[in-house]
């Protein structure tokens, strides 16, 4: 079988491992089908099996994800945080404004302009704990608590941490740019085999499937601000056609390259959402979100620790398997993606920089965007005309919720088509970054640019199987593709906690040194009895002296 897929590849003219493409490609095929042809067993199935895990190991997701901050922290902070990715001479290929840009935006960009509303109107109106009466002070304190907790420093956890590993066991061993091999000290030349094509085979899946189910919400929120404008059918028809465009623009942008595609799209959208941003905080009640900023932010800081051990364990009420669990889940599929890319544009920074800075950058504008647009979201509901807790909630129109909210400002026609070309272009910069990345997980060449062929068919994979699902079967597809991907978390959440191992273990065999005590010369060079005799000789040496 390996040799018949060999000769397809270099009949094809690919250059890439054949059994890592051709059986990802094959089974992304399968399953669409499947999903198709028997949409309610598939999503039967996968609906038990992700209650089931949501329900009896959502804790081991609550504790893990915070297990993963509190390491990346310590590495961070730790003699390891002087180690240069790339060699001691190595240094960045990008400035940090344009690297901040690509971290973002092929990151959870489009995650915020999705929920930057949504998520706060929502625990606004229906708490997350019982006692907390709906729709009040209190509610909206805790709503933007639980929203940064979701979207904070724990989702950027998720993304550093198979990051890292990439980017050490890549820039430091010259390993493949693949999965498996963050797994290098336990697996050793197996990555090459069988088990490391498996690894890397889910990766590819994985990412294939994040990223499709959310171009299909991207559309259905792109869709929703078509119609607010301009009267637009919310239909599949339209949405085929906006996914098309989509995938024509991030197929454009993977033939041009990293450099001149991606990098270019980031930067221009990481402005475009900034200028929103701010025109939100200087149309609305400036000082009011002025003062927010600064108190959301220690908001969040004093509920960061219990949030991130809350397991709802008194109430049971479900409310964490729906929301923070799914989350979490979610994200580590979608974790080798980013993880890669950010690996990718970060070469030449010291672990500290790297862990620091993706930790904290992104986090940092995330408060402020929540802060602006979940703040103001309030004030509209508690001071001016209301209207976003029956449209969003009540009504379930998620997806519409920013152009719900904007509608409350001047030039509201202007600003809402403006939001919609930074959703087109953020789900853009997440299609075309994870074709990138797909490509180096099949081919595990980072040194040498593949066929452009090959990443234009993972662009273009990923906007057929979301405009198949959204054709076949609707919304009822995409959610049943996003309990497929709540079951394939649980392995990649295994897998993290192996990698945590992996880095570690690489870095003491590696740089022995570091974490032993540093002592002089003539001392490092005796014998470890001898180094002991040494030391207390000194040591009585010294207190005599003090005697004197």
């Amino acid at each position: 079988m390996v040799e018949s897929l060999e000769r397809l590849r270099r009949a094809l003219g690919l250059r890439t491992d054949a059994v890592i493409f051709f059986v990802s490609a094959g089974l992304t095929v399968v399953f669409v089908a499947a999903a198709i042809a028997f949409t309610d067993s598939v999503d039967r199935i996968f609906r038990a099996a992700s209650g089931w895990i949501m329900g009896n190991l959502g804790w081991v997701y609550i504790l893990g994800v915070t297990s993963f901050l509190v390491f990346l922290i310590w590495i961070a902070l730790s003699r390891y945080g002087h180690v240069r990715l790339g060699g001691y001479d190595a240094r960045p290929d990008y400035r940090n404004s344009v690297w901040f840009a690509m971290l973002f935006a092929a990151g959870i960009g489009t995650i915020l302009m999705f929920w930057g509303v949504a998520e706060p109107i929502s625990h606004f109106a229906e708490p997350p704990r019982a006692h907390i009466e709906p729709e009040s002070t209190e509610a909206a304190n805790t709503a933007m608590a639980y929203s940064l907790y979701h979207f904070g420093l724990h989702t950027w956890a998720i993304f550093t941490l198979p990051a890292l590993a990439f980017a050490y066991f890549v820039y430091q061993r010259g390993l493949p740019f693949r999965l498996s091999s963050a797994f290098h000290p336990f697996l050793g030349d197996r990555i090459h085999g069988r088990l490391g094509r498996t690894i890397d085979v889910a990766a590819v899946i994985g990412t294939l499937f994040g990223v499709a189910v959310s171009i299909g919400l991207g559309t259905l929120q792109i869709n929703s601000g078509l119609a607010e404008l301009f009267g637009v059918e919310e239909s599949k028809l339209v949405q085929i056609v906006l996914i098309t465009v989509v995938t024509a623009i991030a197929t454009t942008s993977v033939v041009l390259g990293l450099d001149k595609g991606i990098k270019r799209l980031s930067t221009l959208n990481i402005s475009m959402a900034v200028g929103l941003m701010t025109f939100v905080f200087l149309a609305g009640s400036t000082v009011y979100l002025a003062k927010g900023i600064i108190e959301m932010t220690g908001n969040y800081l004093s509920s960061l620790v219990p949030l991130a051990f809350w397991n709802d364990t008194f109430a049971d009420s479900g409310w964490q398997d729906t929301w923070t669990v799914f989350y979490w889940a979610w994200t580590i599929t979608w974790s080798p993606f980013v993880g890669m890319f950010i690996a990718r544009v970060s070469r030449g920074r010291t672990i500290r920089e790297f862990v620091l800075g993706v930790l904290a950058l992104p986090t940092g504008f995330t408060i402020v965007w929540f802060s602006v647009f979940g703040l103001s979201a309030f004030d509209i509901e508690m001071n001016g005309t209301g209207g976003l807790v029956e449209n969003v909630v009540d009504e379930g129109d998620i997806p519409g919720a920013l152009f719900q909210f904007l509608s409350n400002y001047p030039l509201a026609t202007l600003i809402s088509s403006i939001a919609v070309l930074i959703v087109v272009i953020f789900f853009t910069t997440s299609s075309d970054s994870a074709s990138l990345v797909i490509d180096n997980l099949c081919s595990g060449d980072r040194v040498h640019p593949t066929p452009t062929r090959q990443r234009v068919f993972w662009a273009v994979t990923e906007g057929v199987v979301a405009g198949t699902l959204i054709a076949a079967t609707g919304k009822g597809g995409l959610d049943a593709v996003s309990e497929v991907i709540t079951v394939l978390g649980l392995p990649f959440f295994v897998l993290a906690f192996l990698m945590m191992a992996s880095l570690y273990r690489a870095l003491r065999t590696d740089y022995p040194d570091l974490h032993r005590p540093q002592l002089p010369p003539s001392i490092r060079t005796m014998p470890k009895k001898a180094n002991r005799r040494g030391l207390r000789r000194q040591a009585e040496q010294r207190k005599a002296q003090q005697g004197e």
